[in-house]
Protein backbone atom coordinates (compact mmCIF):
# COMPACT_ATOMS: atom_id res chain seq x y z
CA UNK A 1 0.00 0.00 0.00
CA UNK A 2 1.93 3.84 -1.02
CA UNK A 3 2.28 6.29 2.05
CA UNK A 4 -0.66 8.34 0.26
CA UNK A 5 -3.29 5.21 0.91
CA UNK A 6 -2.66 4.62 4.58
CA UNK A 7 -2.05 8.44 5.21
CA UNK A 8 -5.70 8.60 3.51
CA UNK A 9 -6.66 5.49 5.45
CA UNK A 10 -5.50 7.16 8.65
CA UNK A 11 -7.20 10.48 8.00
CA UNK A 12 -10.75 8.96 6.95
CA UNK A 13 -10.45 6.79 10.48
CA UNK A 14 -9.15 9.85 12.57
CA UNK A 15 -12.50 11.44 10.81
CA UNK A 16 -14.73 8.89 11.25
CA UNK A 17 -13.60 8.67 14.87
CA UNK A 18 -14.21 12.31 15.35
CA UNK A 19 -17.54 12.12 14.30
CA UNK A 20 -18.74 9.17 15.94
CA UNK A 21 -17.60 10.90 19.37
CA UNK A 22 -19.54 13.99 18.31
CA UNK A 23 -22.24 12.11 17.46
CA UNK A 24 -22.41 10.25 20.65
CA UNK A 25 -22.30 12.76 23.15
CA UNK A 26 -24.68 14.84 20.83
CA UNK A 27 -27.27 11.85 21.38
CA UNK A 28 -26.23 11.29 25.15
CA UNK A 29 -27.79 14.24 26.35
CA UNK A 30 -30.81 14.77 23.56
CA UNK A 31 -28.97 17.50 20.98
CA UNK A 32 -25.99 19.50 20.44
CA UNK A 33 -27.68 22.76 22.21
CA UNK A 34 -28.59 20.89 25.47
CA UNK A 35 -27.05 21.31 28.34
CA UNK A 36 -25.99 23.76 31.11
CA UNK A 37 -23.65 26.74 30.37
CA UNK A 38 -19.95 25.80 31.71
CA UNK A 39 -19.08 26.78 35.06
CA UNK A 40 -17.34 26.00 37.90
CA UNK A 41 -19.76 22.55 39.06
CA UNK A 42 -21.98 20.18 38.48
CA UNK A 43 -22.53 18.50 34.72
CA UNK A 44 -21.36 20.54 31.58
CA UNK A 45 -21.68 20.04 28.42
CA UNK A 46 -18.51 21.35 26.57
CA UNK A 47 -16.08 21.35 23.38
CA UNK A 48 -12.87 19.46 23.80
CA UNK A 49 -9.48 20.64 22.03
CA UNK A 50 -6.69 19.50 21.51
CA UNK A 51 -3.74 21.04 20.35
CA UNK A 52 -0.91 19.04 19.12
CA UNK A 53 2.52 20.88 18.66
CA UNK A 54 5.49 19.23 17.14
CA UNK A 55 8.54 19.69 18.03
CA UNK A 56 10.81 18.62 15.34
CA UNK A 57 11.78 21.29 12.61
CA UNK A 58 11.74 20.25 9.33
CA UNK A 59 14.98 22.44 8.24
CA UNK A 60 16.78 20.47 11.32
CA UNK A 61 16.31 20.92 15.04
CA UNK A 62 13.77 20.94 18.04
CA UNK A 63 11.43 23.82 19.71
CA UNK A 64 13.39 24.17 22.46
CA UNK A 65 11.92 24.66 26.04
CA UNK A 66 12.22 28.19 26.37
CA UNK A 67 11.24 28.77 22.57
CA UNK A 68 8.09 26.44 23.68
CA UNK A 69 7.37 28.37 26.95
CA UNK A 70 7.62 31.85 25.44
CA UNK A 71 5.20 30.72 22.78
CA UNK A 72 2.88 29.06 25.04
CA UNK A 73 2.50 32.36 27.78
CA UNK A 74 2.66 34.70 25.13
CA UNK A 75 0.31 33.46 22.44
CA UNK A 76 -2.28 30.71 23.93
CA UNK A 77 -2.23 31.51 27.58
CA UNK A 78 -3.61 34.85 26.99
CA UNK A 79 -6.15 33.69 24.18
CA UNK A 80 -7.55 31.06 27.45
CA UNK A 81 -7.21 32.58 30.54
CA UNK A 82 -10.01 29.91 32.47
CA UNK A 83 -7.08 27.40 32.11
CA UNK A 84 -5.88 24.68 29.73
CA UNK A 85 -3.40 21.23 30.31
CA UNK A 86 -0.25 20.42 28.98
CA UNK A 87 1.34 17.43 28.35
CA UNK A 88 4.58 16.00 26.74
CA UNK A 89 3.79 13.08 24.20
CA UNK A 90 5.81 11.53 21.15
CA UNK A 91 4.45 11.11 18.13
CA UNK A 92 4.43 10.29 14.18
CA UNK A 93 3.30 11.47 11.13
CA UNK A 94 3.53 11.08 7.43
CA UNK A 95 4.97 14.93 5.79
CA UNK A 96 4.25 16.06 3.14
CA UNK A 97 7.99 14.65 1.52
CA UNK A 98 6.34 11.56 2.35
CA UNK A 99 8.63 10.89 5.25
CA UNK A 100 7.11 8.99 8.35
CA UNK A 101 8.53 11.51 11.23
CA UNK A 102 9.10 10.73 14.85
CA UNK A 103 9.19 13.55 16.88
CA UNK A 104 8.53 14.44 20.54
CA UNK A 105 5.09 16.80 20.75
CA UNK A 106 3.44 18.89 23.34
CA UNK A 107 -0.46 18.53 23.36
CA UNK A 108 -2.27 21.32 24.50
CA UNK A 109 -6.07 20.60 25.91
CA UNK A 110 -8.51 22.91 26.27
CA UNK A 111 -11.96 22.85 27.81
CA UNK A 112 -14.59 25.01 26.52
CA UNK A 113 -18.35 26.69 25.77
CA UNK A 114 -19.02 25.13 22.55
CA UNK A 115 -18.60 28.40 20.23
CA UNK A 116 -16.54 30.13 22.18
CA UNK A 117 -13.51 31.22 21.09
CA UNK A 118 -13.78 31.18 17.98
CA UNK A 119 -12.21 29.28 15.33
CA UNK A 120 -10.33 32.17 13.91
CA UNK A 121 -8.43 31.69 17.52
CA UNK A 122 -7.43 28.24 17.01
CA UNK A 123 -6.27 29.33 13.69
CA UNK A 124 -3.70 32.48 14.28
CA UNK A 125 -2.28 30.22 16.70
CA UNK A 126 -2.07 27.55 14.47
CA UNK A 127 -0.48 29.94 12.17
CA UNK A 128 1.79 31.60 14.58
CA UNK A 129 3.37 28.19 15.52
CA UNK A 130 3.80 27.05 11.88
CA UNK A 131 5.49 30.52 11.03
CA UNK A 132 7.79 31.09 14.18
CA UNK A 133 8.79 27.18 14.14
CA UNK A 134 8.88 26.55 10.56
CA UNK A 135 6.47 23.67 10.89
CA UNK A 136 4.84 21.73 7.72
CA UNK A 137 1.27 21.57 9.51
CA UNK A 138 -0.74 21.62 12.89
CA UNK A 139 -3.26 19.34 14.27
CA UNK A 140 -5.95 20.14 16.23
CA UNK A 141 -8.55 17.68 17.32
CA UNK A 142 -11.81 19.34 18.19
CA UNK A 143 -14.77 16.65 20.31
CA UNK A 144 -17.69 17.30 22.42
CA UNK A 145 -17.09 16.55 25.61
CA UNK A 146 -19.23 15.90 28.83
CA UNK A 147 -17.44 17.33 32.27
CA UNK A 148 -17.96 17.31 35.75
CA UNK A 149 -15.71 18.79 38.37
CA UNK A 150 -15.82 17.37 42.08
CA UNK A 151 -14.45 20.47 44.50
CA UNK A 152 -14.02 20.24 48.12
CA UNK A 153 -16.96 22.42 50.23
Amino acid sequence: MTRVRVAHRFLVSMIVATLGSATACATARGGAGAGAAPGLSGVQYVVDDKLVFGQSIPTGGTVSDSAWSTFLSEIVTPRFPAGLTVWHAQGQWLDPRGTTVHEPVIVVEIVHPRGEPADSVFARIANEYRVRFHQDAFLRITTDARTELYESH
